[in-house]
């Protein structure tokens, strides 16, 4: 090759290298004017929390019931002749609640009874007469046919006289009378309503997403409207959600000695769902995803914002205890709402720390357990 063409492609190899250095040289500089007009990265504030083991709850809005309510009706006809019972009155089982008039139902015992009577000598005599042979087995055995008939009119009778008395199934409270004196009342009719309290049952719904964290045997604690806490067990957890709401009835028994509390009564009502670790965070640290979901904001290696969706166990003065969380979080406590998940953030001053708070006693039973 000549030299002269070795220099012409020495020129030439030396100008392409030129010129990819000199684009590398701008493209460096380029890269670093554009990171000088980029805005910084956002500041925020976070808070450390540590997990602690804690009680976690399913909280409900429910009512007290009457364990309870029977509507006691005439068993016969008759014109209410006494109501020994007071409305609103505590009654015992077996106790009289409206009397019917006797009428002649009385005078049909003593009928009954004076045939019996006389059916059984009968078959005394037909007996002995039998024994000395003068009586065929047939006719004895009509004869303790015809006691056998007497005895039940008579207590045929007798229950009919019994049944003027209107009485009470179980004891409770005779909370509301229908019939007065002088009214008339056919079989089937009402006389009263009387209600067991004692036991007490508060009943609710609790959400789909709920259901499955609450056992029968569970201790639940319920605040009512009047201010009265009473606790007690999970006795039933319904398996058919009602199709309009897609809820699951809950029903808690407790005591209520006296009928201290009565039916009817709204309830905050908190049940024992287990135990197992949660963080305690400030209440305006909470936010919603772009999916509505309610979470908290912290940040992982780097720096980066990540998102975790909680469920709120309690409320406290000092924040709300939730689930969700893993190991220690650092949330971001100011700010948060102004970031997005995957974002590099700042902190703004030393990253503030939470003291781990002891783990929660199991709730005191409440007066009524």
């Amino acid at each position: 090759m000549k030299p002269s063409y070795l220099f012409a492609g020495g020129i030439l190899g030396a100008t392409i290298l030129f010129l990819l250095i000199l684009g590398l040289v701008k493209g460096a500089h380029k890269e670093e004017a554009k990171a000088a007009d980029a805005p910084p990265p956002p500041l925020v504030q976070t808070v450390t929390v540590d997990p602690v083991q804690r009680t976690y709850t399913v909280n409900i809005r429910g009512r007290t019931e009457a364990a309870r309510t029977v509507i006691v009706r005439s068993e016969t006809a008759g014109t209410v002749a006494s109501t020994p019972a007071r409305e609103g009155a505590f009654v015992g089982r077996g106790q009289v609640l409206c009397r019917l008039s006797v009428d002649a139902r009385q005078a049909a015992v003593d009928q009954a009874r004076a045939n019996f009577r006389l059916r059984q000598i009968q078959l005394q005599s037909s007996q002995k007469l039998a024994e000395d042979g003068y009586r065929s087995p047939t006719q004895v055995m009509q004869d303790q046919a015809n006691m056998d008939a007497a005895q039940a009119a008579l207590r045929q009778a007798e229950v009919a006289l019994e049944q003027v008395n209107v009485r009470a199934p179980f004891g409770g409270i005779f909370d509301h009378r229908d019939a007065e004196v002088g009214a008339y009342l056919g079989p089937g009719q009402p006389c009263g309503t009387v209600i067991e309290l004692d036991p007490l049952i508060i009943v609710g719904d609790v959400a789909e997403t709920q259901a499955a964290k609450i056992r029968v045997g569970a201790w639940a604690t319920a605040t009512l409207v009047s201010g009265q806490t009473i606790g007690g067990a999970v006795r039933f957890v319904a398996r058919d959600a009602d199709p309009a709401t897609r809820t699951y009835r809950v029903e808690i028994v407790v005591r209520n000695p006296g009928g201290a509390v009565r039916s009817g009564f709204s309830a905050d009502v908190k049940i024992d769902a287990g135990v197992g670790p949660a963080h305690l965070a400030p209440v305006s640290a909470l936010v919603l995803d772009a999916q509505g979901r309610q979470g908290l904001r912290y940040l992982v290696a780097g720096n980066r914002v990540a998102f975790a969706p909680i469920v709120v166990l309690d409320e406290t003065p000092e924040g709300v205890w939730v689930s969700g969380l893993t190991g220690q979080a650092r949330i971001i406590t100011v700010g948060q709402s102004y970031v997005t998940e995957g974002q590099v953030v700042r902190l703004q001053g030393p990253a503030a720390a939470r003291p781990a708070a002891k783990a929660a006693a199991p709730p005191a039973k409440a007066a009524g357990a």
